[in-house]
């Protein structure tokens, strides 16, 4: 899956290959167009999402409806007008409709293995089905989109079937536009783009792609009309597009547009992750008018965005569901999730986020600064890796720590050179705050807040840091966006409501982008604090996506349990301890409230007391290899136990345009 996850954002590592890490900024705008409106699932394509509106919701009722049709009377007038919508709204191929029965028993297994994660068993049914009905369109991408979660090659050739079976079913080219920009291949995602538009033109999220495509091969003005076509249409929760807009916009060197396209995408999606950019932006515009001074304009768009999901509600359900079990089997395999090499003791578990890296993308990350002739400053890769690790002996954090005391291999090689040592505690912090405000927590909902707003009083230094509070249930609420008054927050944390499913990954996802998203001049600790008991039953997005957009974006996770009970570890509770030690945090389990306040207190000091280790790897090679770290440390003769992520990415180079 993360072949299909390029990306990178001001202050990411560029040798990480994870979500949005190796991509340009717009790039990464494009994932994220994906992420909020339903395109995005498994491999960053359509037909995974399982929200209300998402192509994978019409499968199910697709297939529903042709597993009892194909059994009943065809000739009935209202199944005939059924049928005929389900074509109409490029729920389905025309040829779908003539799937015999055992095809569509094939699909329809396909189709709950590949909500349960299971791709492998999936591909095997989906072939089933297409060898007993080859035009079977809608099964052709499905399996497509199957091969893409397992790096198969064959992905690609599953669409252009589809394609040319049937040339008026909008997926198959929807499907071949957004693996084209997920390879920099813009001019093939326009032309495929535009032929789903054309099929589709109410459709805003293959319109917001289309933009994108256009904005990416140069066709500034397509994209601005593309946009004015959107914001034509209802497109809640697709205000990316102005984003995009003002890229374009950016590129015409029509400052006026930016900033109307600036202020639409900040009216429509006022919290969103880009939000301080834009305003940034806008400022700087606005300096300039003033001045009356020229605006020069940038030759390429800026930074990440990554947008919340419109969230289906859901019956609410166990610590031990199979959905859970599912979840976690799916990224057991995962390469770091290999044995921990440097920790001995279960007490000591890693407390490492890795893959952050200030450096901008080549020439295309916009710098903002505050002179007017350097504000839109071009830079070029710089090929590091950044990592926080912590160091203890038996079980007590080491804080002294010198950089003589650490050696540092990079695929059993040392660095070619370290760039920085610094204690965590040095650096600005930027901390979300995610707080699941699920009815599954509801009996020990104020204790949680009121434990929470301590906690954000004591670990912010109300000079450098800033924070923010998210409230997640099946939507996700943006309570207080990034502030450094402890006030504030506590306030965002007081306006927090109880009720509802529980989307944690979903959440996850959200935060981990808002902090990637925040533009900054210096090296920063980016950390989310999920405070939940470790359920989830309306997430759109995976357990995967959740831990492979906190690698990539460089966000360490520390997961705090709600839970009560002090028995046996639950699914739940492994899904916690997954997402933190999968990022380089912690987990803690209180198991009474009453020691709530007590494990904050230990997080504030875990947060406070690691180390940041810069460093350019050996004959490094932008050719997403993953790449596995060791850290070993000694003083005083004495070795140390180091807890840090075990390896990152590779960034993977761009194609040349």
């Amino acid at each position: 899956m993360r072949k299909f996850f390029p990306g990178a954002v001001p202050g990411f590592d560029s040798s990480s290959r994870d979500p949005l890490d190796m991509m340009t900024p717009l790039r990464a705008l494009a994932v994220a167009l994906c992420l909020c409106s339903g395109l995005h699932a498994q491999s960053m394509l359509p037909f995974m999402n399982a929200g209300p509106d998402s192509a994978f919701a019409q499968i199910d009722f697709a297939q529903l409806y042709m597993d009892t049709a194909n059994r009943e009377q065809k000739n009935n007038v209202e199944q005939k007008a059924a049928r005929q919508h389900l074509v109409d709204t490029g729920a389905v191929s025309a040829l779908d409709l003539d799937a015999p029965g055992k095809a569509l028993d094939e699909y329809n297994r396909a189709a709950t293995l590949m909500k349960e994660q299971n791709h492998k068993q999936a591909i095997v049914h989906l072939q089933k089905a297409i060898a007993a009905y080859p035009k079977f369109v809608l099964a052709h991408n499905t399996l497509g989109l199957a091969y893409l979660d397992q790096q198969d090659g064959r992905a690609k050739s599953e669409f252009e079937i589809g394609a040319k079976l049937d040339d008026k079913f909008p997926g198959s080219f929807l499907n071949l536009g957004m693996l084209a920009l997920s390879a920099n291949d813009f001019a093939a995602a326009d032309v495929n783009l535009e032929k789903a538009a054309a099929l589709n033109p109410k459709d805003v999220k293959i319109l917001s792609a289309l933009a994108f495509a256009q904005n990416g091969n140069h066709q500034y003005a397509q994209t601005l009309e593309t946009a004015v076509h959107v914001h034509a249409l209802d497109h809640r929760g697709m205000a990316n597009v102005h984003y995009i807009a003002a890229a374009a916009a950016m590129s015409l060197k029509d400052n006026d547009t930016i900033a109307h396209e600036l202020t639409l995408f900040l009216a429509e999606d006022p919290t969103n992750p880009l939000a301080p950019v834009a305003h940034k932006n806008l400022d700087i515009l606005a300096r300039q008018k003033n001045a009356a001074a020229p605006s020069p304009a940038p030759d390429t768009a800026a930074d990440l965005l990554a947008a919340v999901s419109s969230h289906a509600r859901r019956p609410q359900t166990f610590p031990n569901s199979e959905r859970l079990a599912a979840q976690l089997n799916a990224v057991k395999d995962e390469p770091s999730a290999a044995a921990c090499e440097n920790c001995n003791s279960p007490a000591e578990k890693a407390t490492v986020a890795a893959n952050v890296n200030p450096a901008p993308p080549a020439g295309v990350t916009r710098s903002i600064s505050n002179s007017g002739a350097e504000i839109w400053t071009m830079h070029t890769v710089v090929d590091e890796t950044t990592l926080f690790f912590a160091v203890s002996n038996h079980g007590q954090m080491v804080n002294d720590l010198q950089s003589s005391e650490i050696q540092i291999s990079d695929d059993d090689r040392p660095p070619q050179k370290v760039l920085q040592f610094v204690p965590q505690s040095k650096l600005p912090l930027r901390l979300g705050l995610l707080i699941d405000t699920s009815g599954s927590v509801q009996d020990r909902f104020s204790f949680e807040k009121r434990a929470a707003g301590k906690f954000l009083q004591k670990v912010l230094n109300g000079t450098t840091d800033l924070g923010f509070v998210v409230g997640f249930s099946s939507d996700t609420n943006v309570s207080q966006d990034f502030t450094a008054e402890a006030k504030d927050l506590k306030t965002g944390i007081d306006k927090l409501s109880n009720g509802g499913g529980t989307a944690l990954f979903d959440a996850v996802s959200f935060a981990c982008w808002k902090l990637a998203a925040y533009p900054e001049t210096e090296r920063v600790a980016k950390v989310l604090v999920v405070v939940s008991d470790g359920e989830d039953n309306s997430s759109h997005r995976s357990l995967k996506q959740a831990i492979e957009e906190a690698e990539a974006s460089g966000v360490t996770i520390y997961a705090l349990s709600t839970s009560d009970d002090a028995g046996a570890k639950t699914d739940a509770d492994r899904v916690l301890q997954v997402l933190a030690e999968r990022s380089g945090g912690d987990s803690m389990f209180p198991g009474d409230l009453m020691v709530l306040d007590k494990s904050l207190d230990k997080l504030r000091d875990l947060i406070r007391s690691r180390y940041l280790v810069a460093y350019r790897a050996a004959d490094f090679a932008p050719d997403g290899k993953y790449h596995r770290i060791r850290i070993t440390a000694e003083k005083d003769g004495k070795r140390l136990q180091v807890h840090a992520r075990k390896g990152y990415y590779a960034r993977l180079a761009a194609p040349q345009n």
